[in-house]
């Protein structure tokens, strides 16, 4: 029998080249503590509606993919949800996908940063870091929650010197401010653990999710990002010597 942390899971998936390098392990946690207006994945935001495991059985259904995955060059990448809202979960199944020679990432707002241990952040090899808005008010507005606890955690994470890939989804009317992503682009810009920048189209893909749950969608009628503010948006970052996709 397990003595670890228990944790509530949602679901898992294998993905390429979006959730970190090479083919993944997504594992999907519930429960999360900010609720974005363009969120995809309503049906994590609460733990209850997750299903009780331990980090045995995960690493029972990772160990199924993990030669795949080793070939591959990719690895194993906790989103979710949030991971950090379960830390000691998240942490333990780290440590026991480095301790299987596997590539480790966390896909986290950054809101709960200061429950990441510097034990879970060094079995820790990259860290997917959304960064949802550069300007306060639009911040708490769009997610509910404060800025400052993902930027103190960006620089932690510089500080460590653990790498991290930055993810701003790009919503019109909502974060394509020029002002706000020149501001974010150069924040990002003075920190050297930084590899990439990921600016990512708003869609409405999880619209359904919604509708399923009797929940409203609040940007059902916002307009998704046009190839040329795309393009744009990913100039800005580049113009600060990121390289941004």
């Amino acid at each position: 029998m397990s003595t670890g942390p228990r944790g509530r899971i949602h679901s898992w998936d294998l993905s390429t080249g979006v959730d970190g390098p090479g083919t993944r392990f997504v594992l999907f946690v519930a429960g999360c503590p900010l609720r974005c207006l363009y969120c995809a994945n309503p049906d994590t935001w609460h733990m209850r509606d997750g299903r009780e495991t331990t980090v045995d059985e995960v690493m029972t259904e990772i160990g199924k993919y993990r030669a795949f995955l080793t070939t591959a060059g990719g690895g194993v990448t906790v989103t979710g949800g949030e991971p950090l809202l379960q830390s000691a979960f998240t942490g333990e199944l780290l440590r026991r996908c480095k301790q299987a020679g596997l590539h480790t990432a966390l896909d986290t707002s950054g809101f709960l940063g200061a429950r990441a241990t510097d034990g879970l952040l060094a079995h820790t090899d990259l860290v997917l870091l959304d960064i949802k808005s550069f300007d306060l008010r639009t911040y708490r507005a769009l997610t509910g929650g404060e800025l400052a606890p993902t930027l103190n955690f960006a620089t932690r994470l510089d500080r460590l010197g653990i790498p991290m890939w930055i993810r701003y989804v790009l919503v019109p009317g909502w974060t394509d401010d020029p002002k706000a992503v020149d501001g974010l682009a150069r924040f990002v810009a003075g920190l050297d653990a930084v590899d990439r920048v990921d600016v990512l189209p708003f869609h409405k893909l999880g619209a359904a999710k919604y509708e399923a749950l009797g929940v409203p969608y609040p940007l059902k009628d916002n307009p998704v990002p046009t190839p040329e503010l795309t393009a744009r948006v990913r100039a800005q970052f580049r113009a600060h010597g990121l390289s941004a996709y």
